[in-house]
C-alpha cells in the first residue's frame, strides 16, 4: 500500500465519532480515504448517515500529523497492518459491518483455512472453570483450531496458556496499542504467544488506555471467530457483551452451565435459558453443532430406524423432512406452536436422534 494512502487511512481511523461502519461507507462512496479528506463538506453530508458531528475534525491537519507519528511507530516496531479491503485482512472480520478499517498485529498469525473459536469468561475464574477450559482445549487439539481471547485475567489467559501447551495457535485481542501490555503481569506470556500466534488491536500506541476500550475490543474477539464460548460469567460482564455481539454477527455461541447457586455461572445459565447460547458440556458438543467432525471420506450415516416420536415431535419432523433446514421461529410458526414449546420439542427430538442443529441456528431432520 502506498504510504500516502496509508496516512489518510490512519487519519480517517482517528476521527472521533466517525466509527468504522461510517468510515467504510465514506470510502465506498468516494473511492479512498484520501478522497474522503479532499471532498467538499456538502458532498459528504449528502451521504446517508453522515452528519456534522461525525465530520467534525475530518479536515484537521492535526489528523495527518498524528497519523505520521503513528506510522513511524509502526515501521520502527515491525507491526503488521491489515486494511479491511486487503486480502490478508481476517476473512470472518470482513463480514462485520463495524470491523476495524485498519487492524494492527504482531507475531506469527495465520488464520487462513483455519477453524477459529473465541473463548471468553470471567476474570474471577474458579478452579472448576480452569479445569473445564484446559480439558476443553485438550479435546479440541486434534482439530488444530485457533484460539482467540482477550489476554485478560481469568478465563482468557487460561485458554491462551492451554492453547500454547497443546501446540495450538492463539491470538490475544488487546484493548490498547501494541506499545504496552495489560495486565503487566501477563508480559511473561507475550513471547510464547507471539511464537504460537500473536496479538491484534485497532488501538494506536498514542491512545491512552481506558477500561471502556474493552467493550470496543470485544467486537474483534467475536468477529474473528465462527463461534464464541463463554466459560463462567457473573450475571453481568464483558464476556456476555462478547456473546451478544457474536449473536448479532449470526455466529454460534456456547455457554458452560453451572449450579444455579453459583454466582459465576449465572451469566452462562441465562444465555442458555434465553436461547442465546448452546449448552456446552464438552468439546464434542461444539464439534457436532459446527459440523467439524464431518469427514467426506467416511460412508454416509444411515437414519436410525423406529424412533418413537410424540405427536408434536412427529409434526415437527414431518415439516422438516419435507421443508429442509429451518430456523426455530419458522418451525414454531409452521407447526402452530409457541416458540418456547417448539424449542423444547426440538431438544427432545435432538436427544432421540431425529434432528440435528446446524450453524446459523438452523435445524434439519436426520
Amino acid at each position: 500500500m502506498d504510504k500516502s494512502d496509508l496516512l489518510y487511512i490512519l487519519a480517517l481511523q482517528s476521527v472521533p465519532n466517525l466509527g468504522d461502519s461510517t468510515a467504510k461507507k465514506l470510502i465506498r462512496k468516494l473511492g479512498s480515504a484520501k478522497a474522503v479528506f479532499n471532498a467538499r463538506k456538502e458532498t459528504l453530508l449528502k451521504i446517508d448517515g453522515v452528519g456534522n458531528i461525525k465530520l467534525k475534525g475530518l479536515n484537521s491537519k492535526e489528523r495527518l500529523l498524528a497519523a505520521e507519528g503513528e506510522l513511524n511507530f509502526i515501521e520502527k516496531n515491525n507491526i503488521e497492518l491489515s486494511y479491511y479491503q486487503d486480502e490478508k485482512y481476517p476473512d470472518k472480520l470482513k463480514h462485520c459491518l463495524d470491523g476495524p478499517i485498519l487492524l494492527f498485529s504482531r507475531g506469527n498469525i495465520d488464520l487462513r483455512n483455519k477453524k477459529i473459536i473465541s473463548i471468553v469468561g470471567t476474570r474471577r475464574v474458579t478452579t472448576q472453570g480452569i479445569a473445564f477450559c484446559e480439558k476443553f482445549i485438550e479435546e479440541l487439539a486434534p482439530l488444530n483450531p485457533v484460539i482467540i481471547s482477550g489476554f485478560a485475567y481469568g478465563v482468557d489467559i487460561t485458554a491462551q496458556k492451554a492453547a500454547v501447551k497443546y501446540g495450538l495457535q492463539t491470538v490475544g485481542c488487546l484493548a490498547h496499542g501494541l506499545n504496552q501490555i495489560y495486565p503487566k503481569v501477563h508480559e511473561r506470556y507475550v513471547s510464547e504467544i507471539e511464537e504460537n500466534g500473536g496479538f491484534f488491536t485497532d488501538f494506536w500506541s498514542s491512545q491512552e488506555f481506558d477500561r471502556n476500550n474493552f467493550l470496543k475490543r470485544n467486537r474483534i474477539i467475536a468477529g474473528l471467530s465462527e463461534a464464541t464460548v463463554v466459560i463462567e460469567s457473573a450475571e453481568k460482564g464483558g464476556s456476555l457483551v462478547t456473546a451478544d455481539i457474536a449473536n448479532s454477527y449470526n455466529r454460534e455461541v456456547f455457554a458452560v452451565p453451572g449450579r444455579t447457586t453459583d454466582s459465576q455461572s449465572r451469566g452462562c445459565n441465562n444465555l442458555i435459558k434465553w436461547q442465546k447460547a448452546h449448552l456446552l458440556t464438552c468439546a464434542a458438543d461444539m464439534i457436532y453443532i459446527l459440523n467439524w467432525d464431518i469427514n467426506p471420506t467416511k460412508a454416509p450415516l444411515q437414519k436410525q430406524l423406529f424412533i418413537e416420536l410424540e405427536p408434536q415431535e412427529q409434526l415437527v419432523y414431518d415439516y422438516l423432512n419435507g421443508g429442509g433446514k429451518q430456523q426455530l421461529d419458522i418451525i414454531a410458526l409452521k407447526c402452530n406452536m409457541p416458540t418456547y414449546k417448539a424449542a423444547g420439542v426440538l431438544l427432545e427430538m435432538e436427544l432421540k436422534g431425529a434432528i440435528r442443529p446446524l450453524p446459523g441456528k438452523l435445524f434439519e431432520a436426520i
